[in-house]
């Protein structure tokens, strides 16, 4: 990560947090450079980041613009989850490259499909970060 990257992520938990979640949002201090922060920190495209934020891309893009006066709190609270899960997932695996690999990789845990496909909930970004967690203690897929 890059000392821009790292600077951005300080803030944000290394594990999904509700708690730490809402108190960034009500202080006011998620943005458009958290959105611009997913598409840095992972390998996928503006299309599969839209759709776990279940806006359109073109509303993806805009917001990621500086000048964006107003993102809607649902969409910050899915940011900082990503960017919460991301953070973890680097974190388990050292590197975005192998972090996205195993997202994308069919996963028995997951109902044979791949745990990117359950990015589009919070409940299911919360899932994930569980399977990192138990990853960390010794599961081994």
């Amino acid at each position: 990560m890059t000392t821009m990257e790292k600077s951005l992520l300080s803030g944000i938990p290394s594990k999904v947090d509700t708690n730490v979640t809402l108190g960034l949002i009500k202080a006011g201090r998620v943005g458009p450079q958290h959105l611009q922060a997913i598409k840095d920190l992972t390998t996928f495209n503006d299309e599969r980041i839209s759709d776990w934020l279940d806006i359109s891309v073109k509303t993806y893009r805009s917001y990621k613009k500086q000048d964006h006066p107003v993102i809607k709190a649902r969409i910050k609270e899915q940011t900082v989850m990503t960017l919460s899960l991301i953070k973890h997932g680097i974190e388990v695996f050292e590197t975005k490259e192998r972090f996205s690999e195993w997202l994308t990789k069919e996963n028995f845990f997951f109902d044979k499909k791949a745990p990117i496909d359950y990015m589009n909930t919070n409940s299911g970004i919360k899932f994930i970060d569980d399977r990192l967690t138990a990853l960390e203690y010794g599961d081994n897929v």
